[in-house]
């Protein structure tokens, strides 16, 4: 009988697939303690893998959470989000912190439209984040992310021509601006080459104000529309619910996300910290 080849992931953590190409809950590891090399390597493919993984019943301290995403790069402190004293790298993810982003953001809120990927509008972004539960309403608060690749595959070959070379814009000036930063208005492809896996990702991040460079308005509103439809199909997504000690942990390169907010008045808050590119890539 052929021996059974035993996948060097699944050797040292635990690896239950949630959908067939994105999401993963991890088991077999605390992530309160140091990670071996071993571990780190494979929790580093798992993200690779499946875009985003998910841990249950993690309780960690800033701290821990802080160590734990520091063991796959150096940590970025976001300039317009709250952050705790003791480590600028961790911030509050809050409802209550949505109002400072003006009416724009919230008419997409409202309207179902806010998917993004986080800090798209530096020229390198950062390429993952961990994210952990703060405070969580009984029901509801579901995060959803979507695999940036499959939403490029399932185009048409009459899409994909049409986006091919083509640049859109990732404007986070205004909220930048309020906190007294300055950076410039980046324009990234809208279909990237992932550098690790070399999968094409369709890349808008739809709270950015995104348009399409070369094209009047029209044209650009109308592709965008498409990559939104994209996004908004479930067959592409993966949605997990939250509860008390979750963590997850994506690559910001290969997916969009959406925080579903159906949760009412309830301040819901998550700690997130992000994870800076390499510094060949980050110091760009």
């Amino acid at each position: 009988m052929a021996s059974q080849t035993i996948d060097p992931i699944d050797s040292v953590i635990e690896v239950t697939p949630l959908q067939p190409t994105i999401g993963a809950e991890v088991s077999g590891v605390d992530l309160s303690r140091p990670l071996t090399q071993a571990q780190r390597a494979a929790i580093r493919a798992a993200v690779l893998r499946y875009k985003v993984i998910f841990f249950r019943d993690q309780p960690l301290t800033h701290e821990q959470h802080a160590a734990f995403a520091g063991e796959f790069g150096p940590l970025y402190t976001h300039p317009t989000t709250r952050h705790q004293d003791s480590n600028t790298a961790i911030h509050a993810i809050a409802a209550r912190d949505e109002r400072d982003f003006g009416d724009r953001y919230r008419n997409l809120l409202q309207s179902g439209d806010a998917y993004h990927t986080d800090t798209s509008w530096r020229l390198v972004p950062t390429w993952g984040a961990v994210l952990r539960d703060v405070t969580l309403p009984a029901l509801g608060g579901d995060t959803i992310w979507v695999d940036a690749n499959l939403a490029y595959e399932a185009l048409s070959d009459d899409l994909k021509a049409q986006l091919e070379g083509r640049h859109v814009t990732h404007n986070f000036l205004s909220a930048l601006q309020t906190t007294g930063h300055e950076y410039p208005i980046v324009a990234h492809p809208v279909v990237r080459t992932h550098r690790e896996t070399g999968q094409k990702i369709l890349w808008v991040n739809f709270s950015q104000k995104p348009q399409i460079l070369g094209l009047d308005l029209a044209e650009s509103d109308a592709l965008l529309a498409e990559i939104l439809r994209q996004y908004k199909r479930p067959e592409l997504q993966v949605r997990f619910s939250w509860r008390k000690n979750s963590v997850a942990f994506w690559d910001n390169r290969a997916a969009v996300h959406y925080a579903v907010r159906n949760y009412g008045d309830f301040p819901r808050e998550l700690s997130r910290i992000l994870i800076a590119d390499e510094p060949l890539w980050s110091d760009l």
